[in-house]
């Protein structure tokens, strides 16, 4: 895909969110906690890695390349075997923290996945920054602490398996990708925050094996059915201790489900925006626990398809034990929530990760999801 046709695919996405941008066009005082933390700032350039001191949930310890050198991409290219200097591949594989940024606007069509090392910041800010173009995308592979930034994540497809650098001085096998906007495979201390994902071939963003200590923040999805997956099958019960924030997210048009579907970990959906949904907007198996806090839910006109929940490979009579419970949302629509569990409290606890803001304030504190405009010595908006 050219830049002209990626940046045609986004100003559509934004003329359908246009609406909601000019609410949150100051972006100061809002009540959400990680834009009034970095967003006042006009000098946002000159202080990047104050980024990395606004994180919440989960994901909140994730320092990224806070302590390292700035790295800038000039070149759009990609190579997975020999990445050349000034690359993203070549950024995003080395071995010391780095927080890496873009010269200029760019449309990046990786030919296998970009495998992301440990202690790295892959911030958009400053440029229109595409990782699309029909190819994989990106992966974090028993890494961890890692924030990705502003960046539009669209059409991703399977790649084939071959060799990949994943260091300096090593390569190693890759299988065939499964075509997913984001992969974290085994992570920990990851923060995705205010990146726009769409249309990829598997999910916008899967959190799977064993990964946690997770933040998924500010995006802005839309076009996708199944959006995202937390947790790898119902048989993998590593899974269990996993933990992630799903935080101040607008769920925009023709999206089908899984926002999020959840396997046996601790998941807390804060403060989220769904505009709707095509069947159903969180789901779940194997006995996850689920704390839905202070979400605006607005259910499509579909008479079948107004309930916010859907269990999954199991009966009544077993779901009904597993801890789901809304607390403060706010039902448009018709919308309902079918709660479930004893709610035990230490269950609920170990869900739980920062405190909701009431949801008649959702609205303005998700107008900015998604990738941002920044402009030297202006506020991002």
């Amino acid at each position: 895909m050219t830049l002209k046709g990626a940046c045609s695919l986004i100003l559509l996405y934004r003329s359908i969110n246009g609406s909601r941008r000019n609410l949150g066009y100051l972006s100061c005082g809002t009540g959400n906690p990680i834009d009034d933390c970095w967003r006042c700032d006009p000098n946002w350039e000159r202080n990047r890695k104050r980024l990395a001191s606004c994180a919440i949930g989960f994901g909140k310890h994730a320092i990224g390349g806070k302590d390292g050198k700035i790295y800038v991409v000039t070149d759009p290219s990609d190579n997975p075997v020999n990445p050349k200097p000034g690359t993203l591949r070549h950024g995003v594989i080395q071995q010391e923290p780095l927080w890496i940024i873009f010269k200029h606007d760019m449309v990046i069509k990786l030919h296998k996945d970009l495998l992301v090392n440990s202690y790295k910041t892959i911030d958009g800010r400053g440029a229109t920054i595409h990782i699309a173009g029909g190819g994989p995308c990106i992966r974090v592979q028993k890494k961890t602490n890692i924030i990705i930034h502003g960046i539009h994540i669209h059409d991703c497809k399977r790649g084939g398996g071959g060799y990949v650098s994943d260091s300096p001085n090593h390569r190693s096998w890759s299988a065939r990708s499964d075509g997913d906007g984001i992969t974290i495979f085994g992570g920990s201390h990851v923060w995705v925050d205010h990146c726009s994902l769409s249309n990829c071939f598997d999910g916008l963003i899967d959190v799977v094996h064993g990964s946690t200590a997770i933040t998924i923040s500010n995006n802005y999805m839309t076009h996708h059915n199944k959006v995202m997956l937390l947790g790898h099958s119902d048989s993998y019960k590593a899974d269990k201790n996993m933990q992630v924030t799903i935080a101040f997210n607008h769920f925009g048009v023709g999206l089908g489900g899984r926002m999020p579907r959840c396997r046996f970990g601790y998941f807390h959906v804060v403060n989220n925006d769904y505009t709707n949904w095509q069947h159903y907007a969180i789901g779940g198996s194997s006995s996850p626990t689920i704390f839905s806090q202070g979400n605006r839910f607005r259910a499509p006109n579909d008479e079948d398809h107004k309930e916010v929940t859907k269990h999954f490979k199991s009966s009544k009579s077993e779901w009904r034990k597993w801890n789901w419970r809304s607390e403060g949302d706010l039902m448009l629509n018709g919308a309902f929530f079918t709660a479930s569990g004893a709610g035990a409290t230490a269950r609920y606890d170990k869900a739980s990760s920062m405190a909701a803001r009431p949801p008649m304030l959702v609205v303005s504190m998700t107008a900015g999801a998604g990738a941002l405009r920044c402009n030297k010595g202006n506020l991002c908006h």
